[in-house]
């Protein structure tokens, strides 16, 4: 499936019911008086915060969206059935822009729900038109028109935990091994060309497609999936101890996060070694000592170590409870 963050649907409020003329039927008068009914409003739209990363990809062949129009009025001064409002689903993490009022929605919370286009009103039917002057009025008036607008819709994540790294750094594997995800792994880089997520205690985590030199300016990846790290609560950096210089190696990916956004400066830090299993205990050791000279949290791991897997978690969930 392709990962879908960004879309432009088109969404219409249903219209007013038209008023009607009618008159009531008395025997020996052809108009017993003024009896129309008015029209029933046009359904409004919506749109519904869900919990669903996946769900714009469901769009991408219908990207219309267009609620009821309300029924006509009737004798017997009957009013028209409003129409069925409709409403659009998106992930949680949408900013949603609603191109012709301007209006926008930023949906954090799941379930959240906002009205963003009015159905039209209702014409009325010659019943309301009647006065003491006008006693047989011949007017009806038709339904106003419901709004309509394009509606662009970004998804920017909100995951607990980013996992940054250069390509091949080992990160699906690892949210595979915390959240038991099933994302796709293979050694070359570049596996990852969507975000993937993972849930383990209630935590989201992202694993955010690997950063090279000059993501920040498009290359690679890019600006693609750079923007999902700006509303990651912690970023988890990943680099592999196959790297030469691991200092470097996180000196580079800090630049590129920083180069797209300054405030990325401001999250929270956690630096993992990991594919443990690749080296001998003493490379680990050395490897470890030099990093904790300029990290305060430094924390190897292997996706085939239990021991260290589970240790990850729980300063995963500590940070978090700090965070409260």
């Amino acid at each position: 499936m392709v990962f879908v963050d960004e879309i432009k649907l088109y969404a219409k409020a249903g219209s007013g019911g038209d008023g009607v003329v009618r008159w009531r039927r008395l025997k020996g008068l052809s108009k017993g008086g003024p009896f129309g009914g008015d029209g029933g409003k046009g359904g409004d739209v919506y749109i519904e915060a869900v919990p669903e990363i996946t769900i714009l990809e469901k769009y991408r062949g219908n990207t219309e969206f267009t609620a009821e129009d309300g029924q006509d009025g009737a004798s017997g001064i009957k009013k028209g059935k409003a129409g069925e409002d409709i409403t659009i689903r998106l992930p949680v993490g949408s900013f949603v822009v609603v191109e012709e009022t301007g209006e926008e929605f930023d949906l954090i919370l799941p379930g959240e729900k906002h009205k963003i286009l009015k159905g039209g009103a209702g014409g009325y039917g010659n019943a309301y038109f009647k006065s003491s002057t006008n006693t047989t009025p011949k007017k009806a008036t038709k339904g106003k028109k419901g709004q309509e607008s394009v509606i662009s819709v970004e998804l920017r994540l909100l995951a607990h935990f980013g996992l940054v790294g250069a390509p091949n750094a080992g990160k699906t594997s690892l949210l595979n091994a915390l959240t038991k995800t099933k994302a796709k792994t293979a050694d070359y880089p570049f596996t990852t060309l969507e975000p993937n997520l993972g849930v383990f205690d209630g935590l989201l985590i992202a694993d955010i497609p690997g950063l090279i030199e000059g993501a920040s300016l498009g290359k690679g990846l890019g600006h693609k999936f750079l923007k999902h790290i700006k509303r990651t609560k912690t970023l988890i950096f990943c680099i592999s101890v196959e790297r030469d210089n691991i200092l470097e190696e996180y000196k580079l990916l800090k630049k590129e996060l920083v180069s797209y956004s300054p405030d990325l400066t401001q999250k929270n830090e956690i630096i993992l070694l990991t594919k443990t299993d690749l080296v001998l205990a003493q490379e680990l050791d050395k490897k470890i000592s030099e990093l904790r000279g300029e990290f305060e949290k430094v924390l190897p791991v292997s996706v085939y170590d239990k021991n260290l897997l589970d240790n990850l978690k729980r300063e995963l969930k500590n940070l978090i409870l700090q965070d409260k």
